[in-house]
């Protein structure tokens, strides 16, 4: 197919209508090296070409098994091309984990960083039907373990060619898109979206920064291809949906993505941003824009000139650190984001450079699909103060793969809609506005009251001798459960449960005040700077004495 024919919502579809606009622009740049929309286009067509020879087909689950590189572009849009579902893989998974994940999401095919080979040596041959594994070079120096198939070798061997329709059949919009999400409990799920629903959700509906409204049409996608550079610098593992989606979402219009080669690195990202004129930066909670602030004190200024925006999106921001942020970089908006792996993008709080953050973690709905249920699931009345659960209508996934039993629990009717209930409790404000409470899975109930981790949180780490904080709950003989604060201080710092709770009463109710302090060197969070739940109930047992498991 050529650009001039896009018909349709399939991601293959966009992204080679795209390329064949702008192939001689920079794609993807990492670790130094830069890949052009047409060497990105050949390699993945090379790559879609391989698995077709080792009998991968439509509908068949390809293992993404990578840290980041160009490789996994062309891993995820190898797979669109042959109608295949890309699986992301958390690579810090132990052996456990991975078969668990191997057999629930039925990957035929794994793609893997050789650092990974061993890993993969004792998991792979466990999982029959996995069938072929490609070994990624990537400078670790560990051999090709026997069995796995060299990556490079297997591209140069095959086509360039892409067609890929007569082996595999018409793409469409009903094409599968599949996210792995592990959340803060319990074994890895993935959600299961039609490529066109997820195409407007999670991608953006060729609208990347959500300003101009997404597209009518197919073929308005190419008319929305910007004419000028555009840098975005996602900073989360491709693994995770945040890095996925707006990549996508920016390639899809033409811009340009670097890539964070490594580990996350505070001062790495300033010079990064300097270097490449990085016009977007996309960050993941206080976890990635505390760390940004300290170096920014410790070494900056930096040249931010070319940054307009500032996104944030996987974990809320702290009001302070906004506000801080804010002051840094005077010229750039900061977009506190909200969304799910099972929402895709809902709403967002933005501020423009100037504003003010205003204390509790809220957001505007991106349109009226999102709203908040009471426990009928009708929806809330604006200045209420009912608390219910932000629930998403619309263009939703199709549920949970291989799991009916959570799909039906996430998943619901109400009024002749089908809702996705995201887990996080909230109120509506008079204007229209969801204030977020926090995740009703970890809510506290103290005396009948319920307080929710997330704002005793962000009470906690406004404090300015707390580097970072959880919350949890611990049993209380009178109360049911008391609150207990898990802080890591500012380096030098020391602090007092008095000293907290005094000042956390200045912004939280007394019932939410925490009773007890757990003093810790770090905060245990995801590679996404989620918070561990169960690292933080753990921690605070057995700090206070108590069984984790009564």
């Amino acid at each position: 197919m050529t650009a001039a024919t896009l018909h349709r919502y399939n991601l293959a579809d966009v992204w080679e209508a795209v390329s064949d606009r702008v192939p001689e622009r920079v794609a993807v740049v990492c670790d130094g090296a830069e890949l052009s929309y047409a060497r990105l286009e050949e390699r993945a067509n090379r790559l879609a070409n391989a698995l077709l020879a080792h009998g991968v087909r439509a509908g068949d689950h390809v293992g993404v098994y990578l840290v980041n590189g160009p490789e996994y572009f062309e891993a995820l849009l190898a797979a669109f091309k042959i109608r295949a579902v890309p699986i992301n893989i958390n690579y810090r998974y132990v052996a456990g984990e991975l078969r668990y994940l191997f057999e629930d999401s039925q990957i035929v095919a794994l793609i893997a960083h050789r650092q990974f080979s061993g890993r993969v040596a004792d998991v792979a041959p466990t999982v029959p039907a996995i069938a072929t594994v490609l070994s990624v070079e990537d400078g670790s120096g560990e051999p090709l373990a026997a069995g796995q198939l060299d990556y490079e070798s297997e591209l140069a061997a095959a086509s360039a060619e892409r067609d890929f329709e007569s082996s595999v059949g018409p793409r469409s919009g009903d094409d599968l898109y599949v996210l792995y999400t592990g959340g803060t409990t319990g074994m890895p799920k993935g959600v299961v979206w039609r490529q066109e629903d997820a195409f407007f959700a999670c991608i953006g509906g060729g609208d990347p920064m959500r300003m101009s409204g997404p597209v009518d049409e197919p073929h308005q996608v190419l008319d929305r291809i910007i004419d000028f550079p555009f840098v975005a610098f996602p900073l989360a593992p491709m693994m995770h949906a945040a890095a996925q989606w707006t990549s996508l979402s920016w390639l899809f219009c033409g811009g340009s993505v670097v890539m964070n080669p490594g580990s996350f690195d505070a001062l790495a990202t300033w010079r990064a941003i300097e270097a490449h004129k990085v016009s977007t930066l996309i960050v993941v909670g206080d976890a990635m824009v505390r760390p940004l602030i300290d170096a920014w004190d410790a070494h900056g200024p930096f040249d931010t000139s070319s940054l307009f925006a500032v996104g944030s999106g996987g974990a809320p921001l702290t009001a302070s650190l906004k506000d801080r942020l804010m002051e840094i970089l005077p010229t750039t908006m900061v977009t506190d984001g909200f969304g799910s792996s099972e929402t895709g993008a809902q709403g967002s709080q933005r501020l423009q450079p100037g504003e003010r953050s205003g204390g509790s973690t809220r957001f505007v709905p991106m349109g009226d699909t999102t709203v908040v249920l009471d426990d009928d699931l009708v929806p809330v009345v604006p200045g209420s103060g009912v608390v219910g659960k932000v629930a998403l209508t619309g263009r939703i996934p199709l549920g949970y793969y291989n799991d009916p039993e959570k799909s039906a629990a996430t998943f619901v009717e109400s009024g002749g809609k089908r809702w996705v209930l995201t887990g996080d409790m909230a109120t509506v404000d008079e204007e229209g506005t969801i204030v977020l409470l926090g995740r009703g899975s970890q809510v506290i109930n103290t005396g009948g009251e319920k307080v929710y981790p997330e704002e005793v949180e962000a009470a906690l780490k406004s404090h300015p001798s707390v580097y970072d904080a959880v919350v949890a709950g611990v049993p209380d003989e009178r109360f049911g459960q008391r609150v207990c604060a898990i802080v890591a201080p500012v380096a030098g710092e020391t602090v007092t449960l008095d000293e907290l709770s005094t000042h956390c009463r200045q912004s939280v109710a007394g019932y939410k005040v925490p009773r007890e302090l757990v003093v810790v060197e770090a905060v245990v969070r995801s590679p996404v700077g989620k918070a561990d739940y169960r690292w933080a109930k753990r921690t605070a047992f057995e700090a206070l004495g108590l069984d984790p498991d009564a």
